[in-house]
């Protein structure tokens, strides 16, 4: 459900990685042994990623961090690869990227969490504690037409789906819990698919009435600052979607029990409100997501 935005130096040795009979490369390291972490390309993965990293700093660690890499269909190959070495992910959205052949995500978190470490340990990537926070896929309306259409749930959009303009990311059309999911769980096929650059142009599209219907994460702070409603997935597309981090196995065992203790410490702490917060901080306060990282580690 993420946009691709390229960054060449790191795609450039992914794609020397991945060429046929260079599997078995070493992995790159960085040249102070720091532990890398990478992002997703929006904005609330960029803050989580300062987070853990901010931790694990905070234990004693060297840390550096890549913002924007892309998806992930280009994150995850670079950390199985050994291009980066940390990703923040979310359950239910990642068990379906690594093994899409499952027909149904298991209900409850531990599940989950139990089924990622099934296939990511093979790949040598170990999956650590899931946080209590979670952010899912949601799907918007605008206030006044939701008002005017008796939308509330996502199966009220059935009867006029066919008449309206859904907006949302590119990747949309191909994820289970996005377009795939709305046809299959709920009927709902839209009159014009309109692909979005971002959360923010979703939001501008859906207030200047471009779209009816706009994807937006639940933890999205413009969902409490811009008259939008968040429709109730009454069907449950949505899988759990805690925050959960994904290391290198080597470099958990290069780096000890220390980091290992410094994520779990993390996860431990972050709770929904954190993350509205944090979202906050960056798209409506202006803040950039180390200072945001700062702020929620003060305490601010």
């Amino acid at each position: 459900m993420r946009r691709p935005r390229v960054v060449p130096a790191l795609l450039l040795l992914l794609g020397v990685l991945l060429l046929p009979g260079c599997g078995s490369a070493p992995a790159p390291q960085a040249d102070d042994g720091a532990i890398r972490f990478a992002s997703y390309d929006f904005v609330e993965n960029q803050v989580l990623a300062e987070v853990y990293a901010e931790g694990v700093r905070r234990a004693g660690l060297p840390v550096s961090v890549q913002h924007g890499i892309g998806t992930r269909e280009v994150v995850l190959p670079a950390l199985e690869q050994g291009v980066v070495d940390v990703v923040v992910d979310y359950l239910g959205t990642a068990l379906d990227f690594v093994d899409p052949g499952r027909p149904t995500a298991p209900g409850q978190p531990q599940d989950l969490h139990a089924a990622l470490a099934g296939v990511l340990g093979p790949r040598e990537v170990s999956v650590l504690d899931a946080a209590p926070a979670e952010d899912q896929n949601g799907f918007v309306v605008r206030a006044a037409f939701a008002e005017q259409h008796g939308v509330h749930r996502l199966s009220d959009l059935a009867p006029i789906a066919a008449g309206l303009a859904f907006g949302g990311p590119p990747e949309c059309p191909e994820r289970r819990y996005c377009l795939p999911g709305l046809r299959d769980v709920y009927g709902l096929r839209f009159a014009a698919v309109r692909p979005m650059p971002s959360r923010a142009a979703t939001v501008e599209a859906l207030l200047s009435g471009e779209v009816d219907v706009g994807l937006l994460e639940t933890t999205d702070a413009r969902l409490a600052d811009a008259p939008l409603v968040l429709l109730d997935d009454d069907r449950s597309l949505q899988p759990h979607e805690n925050v959960v981090p994904f290391v290198r196995t080597a470099v958990l065992d290069r780096a000890g029990q220390q980091l290992r203790t410094a994520l779990d410490a993390v996860s431990a702490r972050l709770t929904d409100a954190d993350l509205v917060r944090l979202n906050r901080l960056v798209v409506l306060d202006g803040r950039t997501p180390a200072q945001a990282a700062a702020l929620w580690w003060d305490g601010r």
